[in-house]
């Protein structure tokens, strides 16, 4: 298995790229927008000059990591030979069981259709399919090039060859694959996203402050970042979206979104990429600040 097509170049979409070609993979990093995809190289240029500069790595692996990547705008051309897909795409049902359905008639038989997804079933995504079989979750975790875990979902009818592969293809990136069953969540963001929505409602119902929220778990339970932080980081929209398909999934009222969390995605304050969110982001600045809107 060499060749690997990613489908969509954001943040996870071109940690992916970069992960599979530092380790000799030859990768399609394909999005419908040209612009998004220069942006993409340039992140993942500036990556490697950091892994460079570190030591991790040398200049002719930074060299050959980016001569591994070919990026396309055109689907069908980008999975024609793929061995492997990976779907990277925005966290939203319609447009990933769209994107597979073009996916099983693009790709080659035996090829393997992959989700980045964190929460939607992959059950679903192969139900559009001609070959569920073949359809598995492969979640990485944000940075990818960095964090060593990937939940490997597998769909009611992945089979134990396709799963195998998966495990091994982790861990010949180097990562530490976790085999898990496909339910709204799956194990990562069903513990993760009731815990940032908690933390959430603890500021909602004034409780405390955003900086003392986080201080107190990452002093007091030794996270590396606080609830808040982490949920600025991840992104508001795509923790409410997350908790959106546990609350639907399970229909339990512990998984409902905070009306604060709707309320800031609704006004476009969605965490680090758009500047705002628990705290303010300021290009080129690695300052903390509580957003003006929660300093007392």
């Amino acid at each position: 298995m060499t060749n690997i097509t990613v489908v969509g170049s954001g943040t996870m979409g071109n940690g992916i790229a970069h992960t599979f070609a530092q380790h000799g993979f030859k990768v399609n990093l394909v999005d419908v927008n040209p612009d998004a995809l220069a942006r993409a190289i340039q992140t993942i240029t500036g990556n490697l000059d950091r892994q460079v500069k570190k030591g991790t790595i040398d200049e002719q692996l930074k060299s050959s990591t980016l001569n591994n990547i070919i990026t396309l705008t055109d689907l069908k051309t980008a999975a024609a030979n793929a061995d492997l897909v990976i779907e990277a795409a925005t966290e939203n049902r319609e447009i990933k069981l769209n994107l597979f359905k073009q996916l099983s008639d693009f790709c080659k038989d035996g090829a393997i259709l992959a989700s980045n997804t964190s929460s939607i079933s992959i059950t679903q995504i192969a139900s559009v399919t001609k070959n569920p079989a073949n359809v598995i979750g492969m979640h990485f975790m944000n940075p990818v090039p960095v964090m060593k875990l990937v939940e490997v979902i597998r769909g009611y009818a992945t089979t134990d060859e396709v799963t195998g592969t998966i495990m091994e293809i982790s861990r010949k990136l180097n990562k530490v694959p976790v085999e898990v069953n496909d339910y709204p969540g799956f194990v990562a963001n069903r513990i993760l996203m009731p815990m940032i929505n908690e933390a959430i409602y603890t500021l909602y119902e004034s409780v405390a402050g955003v900086d003392e929220i986080d201080t107190v778990m990452k002093l007091g339970m030794a996270h590396p970042m606080g609830p808040l932080q982490l949920a600025d980081f991840i992104g508001l929209d795509v923790c409410l979206a997350i908790l959106n398909v546990l609350y639907n999934g399970f229909g339990n009222q512990k998984y409902a979104p905070c009306p604060l969390l709707v309320n800031m995605v609704t006004a476009g304050h969605t965490g680090v990429k758009s500047g705002s969110g628990f705290y303010k982001y300021t290009a080129g600045s690695k300052e903390l600040v509580v957003a003006d809107k929660f300093l007392k």
